[in-house]
């Protein structure tokens, strides 16, 4: 191929070998610029070298269609990978079909949750419903010991409410490229993977963050998003507007303050200014006993048990337990989620105590004993279940 000045005549020099399929004007290299290639960049990368020297406004670049095999080096040295050229052009890829180098993908992260027809409704749970059925942008904080339905709320809550939601597991590790979005290797093809945040936003979509405590101070990327205001994809430059309805539910152990008596050792103290951003705090305990009697027997029930007797002498148990551990007598406490383990254990082995002692092994062994000696006492009629006022952790020694 002749090297030209003349940008116009290495166009038609080029259509004419049917080597030139489509012309794309500056855009593109705007949208290169947006998917993390500098100006001076785009042009080496897409441009033809003949192509160069045109003025910015009458850039040209090739698209995906293949080149044949009488392609110019010169050519090919710009082309797109033939790699990205196997997936067809979609409607919603339209910077693909540009440049064909850079691409965003979005998997089916958002759904409504299913209606678990086990869940039982207490606590704050009205309130959490109003908040998402408003589809006003309100951030909670929703904080409470392990095992006491914190995430099953807020997911039955847009499963009443037909709402879509995404669910984030926070880890140490977690960072900005696992909640925004970041670059993969798919098919040999650079794409900007769109993170669950990003998802929900578009979406308007309710996210629950879980475990919020457990981040780092990597999860500070998501101050902006608790604004509830637009927010720039650095890695594309993307701006995303968050679409109607879109909320954000955080659940942790801690108030992110961090877990002064160690129980809760992978809980950090989060951002002041972080937590100022979320409008309102619901501190979530344990239900009562009423409450939790009607959450287990349901969850035995689907179990095909029924066996309401040793429902109440498990409340009884755990309800005397947690009272001896708010008064320091003990360092673990049974959860209710933990009753609910006992009851599927208690549906394949027929067995209380071997349910009980399945499911409370992985307390140290003096604990393990105590508490099965304690349910022992309640099986046997010595501490009367039934009774409003349980005994004291003085009546009922560990």
């Amino acid at each position: 191929m002749q090297k030209t000045d003349n940008v116009t005549e290495t166009i038609e020099d080029l259509k004419s070998k049917g080597q030139f399929p489509i012309a794309v004007t500056a855009d593109v290299v705007d949208a290169a610029r947006r998917n993390g290639y500098s100006f001076k960049r785009a042009r080496e990368r897409f441009l033809l070298p003949e192509l160069r020297a045109g003025k910015r406004g009458v850039s040209y670049l090739y698209n995906l269609t293949p080149f044949d095999s009488e392609t110019p080096p010169t050519a090919k040295a710009s082309a797109v990978p033939q790699t990205a050229q196997k997936k067809a052009p979609q409607e919603s890829d339209s910077f693909q079909m540009s440049v064909g180098s850079v691409r965003s993908v979005q998997s089916e992260e958002v759904y409504v949750p299913a209606v678990n027809k086990n869940f039982v409704q207490w606590g704050e749970y009205k309130n959490i419903k109003k908040i998402i059925e408003s589809r006003m942008f309100f951030p909670v904080f929703i904080s409470g010991m392990s095992g006491n339905g914190k995430t099953m709320m807020v997911e039955q809550s847009c499963a009443k409410a037909k709402r879509e939601y995404v669910r984030v597991q926070i880890s140490p590790e977690t960072d900005e490229d696992d909640l925004i979005g970041g670059f993969r290797l798919i098919e040999g093809e650079t794409v900007f993977q769109k993170g669950p945040v990003i998802k929900a936003m578009e979406a308007g979509a309710i996210l629950l963050i879980d475990e919020i405590d457990r981040g780092s101070n990597k999860i500070m990327c998501l101050q902006g998003v608790l604004e509830g205001n637009p927010i720039m994809i650095k890695k594309t430059g993307e701006t995303i507007i968050p679409a109607n309805g879109f909320n954000i539910i955080a659940t942790a152990n801690t108030k992110g303050q961090g877990s002064d008596d160690g129980r809760f050792v992978a809980a950090q103290v989060i951002d002041e200014a972080f937590l100022e951003r979320f409008v309102a705090n619901i501190d979530q305990p344990f239900p009562s006993s009423p409450i939790e009697s009607k959450i287990v027997e349901k969850h035995m029930n689907s179990y095909d048990v029924d066996d309401s007797e040793f429902v109440t002498k498990l409340v009884a148990w755990s309800k005397i337990i947690r009272k001896t551990f708010d008064d320091n007598g003990v360092d673990e406490v049974v959860s209710t989620r933990r009753l609910c383990h006992i009851a599927k254990a208690y549906s394949i082995f027929g067995n209380r105590l071997t349910a009980i002692k399945m499911c409370i092994s992985r307390f140290e062994t003096e604990t393990r004993d105590a508490f099965l000696d304690l349910y022992t006492k309640i099986d046997a009629g010595e501490i009367d279940a039934d009774a409003e006022d349980l005994p004291s952790t003085n009546e009922v020694p560990f």
